[in-house]
């Protein structure tokens, strides 16, 4: 039973440093509006930690849960929680949505966040807002499980507060705050270290999708579409660490 306190752990270590494959998604549509999505994929993490259990420890209830389920942010709130908002952090609650897929047998371990922001100014807030609205919002009994209460998956989203934003109608301008990315490094550079020597990659993924062609781009890493309405950028948490501006985008549209 130590040895699977101790995996979980760690897991949940690689969790909120940010081990895993990040995707984020913005698909801006023609009347202003955008779905976005953050996707954290700890599969390959979940694989490399499953090496180290023995069978024994595999063959426990724990590892045989499976989860498949998407629930809404402000229904899975507790009442006291909700009592609390505003109505602007209610309605971007009401808007997003919250999806975990696990299953440990099969290395498979993803979350992903969406929300439908209605205009500009929606997007903003909710880009700025939602690591604060998540971390004070008590998700740990979304994310957990009676088997797996080792696990919160609630925290990822706070762990990626340190970008600042300036978001409108012909604009998506997002910042690193190097103070913040900083104080988070030094907070996991021992995680980030285990990481690297367990090789687990860390790559991070941007993806924005525009109703109308891309007039700018100033980041140089990011690849424009043939017909300029996608903005690809890719890289990894190396990378970032050694040169957080590569993270740095301003796009006009």
């Amino acid at each position: 039973m130590r040895k699977l306190y101790m995996f979980m752990t760690v897991l949940v270590i690689f969790c909120l440093t940010s081990c895993v494959d990040v995707e984020e998604h913005y698909d801006f549509k023609a009347d202003g509006s955008c779905k976005v999505a953050y996707s954290f994929d700890m599969s390959k993490a979940v694989s490399v930690l499953m090496n180290l259990m023995s069978d024994s420890v595999k063959a426990t209830p724990q590892f045989a849960v499976v989860k498949d389920t998407t629930l809404n942010f402000y229904s899975a709130l507790p009442d006291s929680t909700q009592q609390r908002m505003t109505l602007d952090e209610s309605n971007l609650a009401k808007s997003s949505n919250l999806s975990v897929k696990m299953n440990l047998q099969k290395s498979l371990m993803k979350i992903s966040i969406t929300h439908d922001a209605k205009d500009a100014a929606d997007l903003q807030y909710y880009l700025r807002n939602i690591s604060r609205i998540e971390s004070n919002s008590n998700l740990k009994g979304v994310t957990k499980d009676k088997n797996t209460r080792d696990f919160d998956a609630s925290q990822l989203i706070s762990g990626q507060d340190y970008y600042t934003y300036e978001v409108s109608p012909h604009k998506f301008y997002r910042i690193i705050d190097k103070a913040k990315f900083n104080a988070f490094l030094k907070k996991t550079q021992s995680t980030f270290a285990m990481a690297k020597a367990m090789l687990i990659d860390m790559p991070y993924k941007v993806i924005l999708n525009f109703a109308k062609p891309v007039k700018k781009v100033n980041n140089p890493k990011a690849i424009l579409s043939a017909d300029r309405k996608r903005v690809i950028l890719q890289t990894n948490m190396d990378e970032i660490i050694k040169n957080p501006n590569v993270m740095n985008l301003k796009i006009d549209f």
